[in-house]
């Protein structure tokens, strides 16, 4: 980057020279293992020398140039295992014995039994198999903390069938099968980007993500090359995407329903299922924090553990937008609300810096519909969300219901980052007692409050003030308005430990060996 700045400087590079560089660039992509992340490599370096005029077709990748099909890897992306030849049984310990796992397992023969009786209570005998009976499984384990994944489909005829079996260390360090996923909800939870990246060894990642995709066909290509750790690509992938639908749709964008944030300018596309978040120039001054203060807060937010309960987040420069789609209310808007993030430039709107977020149904606004059983499961998962978020040291900061959305799973999720902060830095405090003679008509506190501060018994006057919503918050998460609780996770924190907060749900699991307990 440094030596094509000094070599030839952005506005000495001239459009025909860098056509001819795109030109050359494509010759060495015809035998490369990963020529749809080399294409974006281009897109990054081209995005940092070359003026914003530039940014079309002839000097980018906006369509792939090579072909990502049929790349073969050596050994090959996945491997094939036929249990009509030998039995379920043998074909599982092949599949273990082919990663050269270095680590011994506690009780193979146990883990393997489990496995076994998780596949026959799914597929009830008798099942026919048929001649195109197999296992396929993906030839690198997947990581997340401190859990391996096996990642896999069985295939009988025309019928096909994802799996995954989470591997785990217990105390002496040995390893065992904790769980079976089968189930495909269970499945797409455990890759949704609102989790952490995993970790993957992949010589073409390509093959690897159209394998997720029949695996998980909810998921799109973005999201899977962002999940396996390649989220340029993922980038990449979905504002090709996200052109493809602007050509083939006419709605309009428009400000995003729901009640209006102090901190985001926020708008969508009705027939586009995201939202667009822009900082807003002047924040309220009841936020007490800067525009440059939010961006380092959803920098944390994309490095932490997400534990499934904070929406990933894209982040894009200089996009532009047709001028003709903007509503002009959304025009209004955002030339009020944050006019140095915008430019106008002939038929396009420039938005300067943005978070892209996929949209999710405002939990104030699910409540207002819900059904008594859709509001009890809301609050359950929305305490459970604090509960997680609080075991990987996150504090949500405003927990207002209108900063919490509804997955299409129906989890609760948390989606506005500008007050996070870390469980540790907090200090959970209960309210003093009324000193005698303190004026209950006053405005003013008889205690000091600290920027840190916080009290929880405060949550219930300030969240819970509908009375069905509060009754059910309060069956299952009462502990949460007591400062003891949340100081009782700081010196869990504090002491070293980190829960973990499982990928999958706690029903599947075999049971943890008791030297994992």
């Amino acid at each position: 980057m440094s030596r094509l700045e000094r070599e030839f400087g952005c506005d000495r590079i001239e459009e025909a020279r860098w056509e001819q560089v795109k030109r050359d660039y494509i010759g060495l992509l015809i035998d490369h293992k990963q020529p749809e992340c080399a294409e974006t490599f281009f897109n990054s370096v081209s995005c940092k020398i070359l003026h914003r005029t530039y940014f079309h077709n002839r000097c980018l990748f906006v369509r792939p140039a090579a072909s990502t099909e049929h790349i073969d890897a050596d050994p090959p992306s996945y491997r094939s295992y036929y249990p009509r030849q030998h039995g379920l049984r043998p074909a599982l310990v092949d599949i273990v014995l082919d990663f050269r796992l270095n680590t011994r397992f506690a009780d193979f023969r146990r883990d393997v039994r489990n496995v076994v009786g998780a596949f026959r209570a799914r597929f009830p005998r008798p099942l026919r198999l048929e001649a195109n009976h197999q296992i396929q499984v993906l030839s690198s384990l997947f990581f997340r903390n401190r859990t391996a994944y096996i990642v896999g489909r069985v295939i009988n005829g025309y019928h096909l069938w994802p799996f995954v079996v989470p591997i785990k260390h217990d105390d002496q360090g040995r390893l065992y099968f904790d769980a079976l996923l089968i189930d495909p909800d269970d499945i797409a939870l455990l890759f949704s980007a609102n989790r952490a990246y995993f970790l993957v060894d992949m010589e073409v990642p390509s093959a690897y993500v159209k394998f997720l995709h029949g695996m998980v066909p909810v998921r799109t290509e973005a999201e899977l090359y962002t999940m396996v750790g390649l989220q340029k690509q993922g980038k990449t992938l979905f504002f090709r995407d996200f052109l493809h639908h602007l050509k083939h749709s006419t709605d309009q964008f428009i400000p995003a329903p729901g009640i209006k944030g102090l901190v985001m300018a926020v708008f969508t596309l009705p027939s586009y299922p995201y939202v667009f978040k822009v900082i807003r120039d002047n924040i309220a001054p009841s936020k007490d924090t800067t525009p440059e203060r939010v961006k380092e807060k959803y920098f944390l937010v994309k490095h932490h553990d997400r534990v499934g309960r904070m929406a990933d987040t894209l982040e894009y420069s200089d996009v532009a937008f047709p001028r003709a789609r903007f509503a002009p209310e959304l025009t209004a808007e955002l030339k009020a609300l944050a006019p140095s993030a915008i430019e106008e430039d002939g038929d396009a709107i420039i938005v300067r810096h943005l978070y892209i977020e996929r949209r999710m149904t405002p939990l104030n606004l699910f409540l207002e519909k819900a059904t008594p059983g859709q509001r009890e499961r809301a609050m359950r998962d929305y305490g459970d969300a604090l509960r997680q978020l609080a075991a990987v040291n996150i504090f949500a900061g405003d927990l207002l219901f209108k900063n919490f959305g509804v997955t299409r799973f129906g989890r609760v999720v948390f989606y506005d980052y500008d007050e996070i902060d870390y469980v540790t830095d907090c200090r959970f405090r209960r309210i003093p007692p009324t000193p005698p003679g303190y004026d209950e008509m006053s405005n003013e506190v008889w205690y000091p409050v600290g920027p840190k501060d916080i009290f929880p018994e405060e949550f219930e006057t300030f969240l819970l003030t509908d009375p069905a919503v509060r009754k059910d918050f309060v069956a299952h998460h009462a502990d949460l308005l007591d400062a003891e609780w949340w100081q009782s996770v700081q010196a869990t924190l504090s002491g070293g430990a980190l829960p973990e907060v499982l990928s999958y749900p706690e029903r599947i699991r075999f049971g943890a060996p008791a030297s994992a307990r």
